[in-house]
Parts: structure tokens; sequence; C-alpha cells
């Protein structure tokens, strides 16, 4: 189990796993979770000013959650999400796209009400099959420390 103790700040990886994105998927998801016409509809994506079917950036979000839970060589003691900051979204995630994610540990603390927790700040960054950026987050996590 890595702890509170073990993060190491400025420590990067990248997921070895990618996220085929498909026509079939952006349809499905979208049509639950975000039924704009240009996300669902591909004629109408085709004359909206982005020409072609894309999808969502909830979406885009929840294949990066996806990806990082893929990556941990070891369970972390992770006890609670505490909140994304500075989500952005570069370019459009269409359907061919093949996504990865690349994690870095920002910054750490430990709690000033709970000594028994920390926080631990990590930039994360969805790419493309061309190497390009096409959304980043923080992410802010609470995790156990090492119990004595």
């Amino acid at each position: 189990m890595q702890y509170f103790e073990d993060v190491v700040v400025g420590r990067w990886v990248e997921s070895e796993a990618t996220y085929p994105v498909t026509r079939e998927e952006i349809i499905a998801f979208c049509s639950d979770w975000d039924p704009l016409p240009f996300h669902i509809d591909e004629e109408l994506a085709r004359q909206s000013p982005m020409g072609r079917l894309f999808t969502s950036a909830i979406h885009v979000v929840a294949i990066g959650v996806r990806l990082g839970h893929g990556m941990a060589q070891e369970p972390t003691a992770i006890i609670a999400g505490l909140g994304w900051d500075e989500v952005r979204f570069m370019l459009p995630v269409c359907a061919g796209d093949e996504l990865r994610l690349r994690a870095t540990v920002d910054s750490k603390r430990e709690s000033a009400s709970k000594p028994e927790r920390g926080i631990v700040t990590s930039k994360l960054v969805l790419v493309n099959q061309r190497g390009e950026d096409v959304a980043s987050y923080k992410m802010s996590t609470l995790v156990q420390r090492r119990p004595r």
C-alpha cells in the first residue's frame, strides 16, 4: 500500500494503456449525459463549426478517470477525492482518437486538522495519438498517512 509519505512530488507517470474512442461510444454516452445535437447526430455534427462528431467534455474527463485507475502500480491509501481545478479542454476528442493519460504529482501537504491524513495534488493531461494535449486538470486527493 502506498501512503502519503510514499508520494513523491514531481514524479510523473504515463498510462501504458490507451483508450480508443469510438463513434458508438460517443453517441451512447452523450445520448445519456450530454445530448447536444453535435454529440449524437453525425449529420448535424458535420454542419457544426467543428465539422464532425465529437464527444462531450464530461466524457473526456470520465476517460481520464478510467485511465488513471489503470495506472496505479500499487494501491494508494486514498480516502476521498477533494476536487478538480483548472479543468481545460484544448482540442476536441473525436471517433478514432486514442487517448493516453500523463500524471504528475504537483504538491502534497499534511492536513492541518487531521494529522493522520495528507492532501496530494496532481496534474493530469489527456493526450491523443498524435501527442497533442486534448484536456488537462488538477486533482486534489485526501490520502491516509502511514499507520504508526
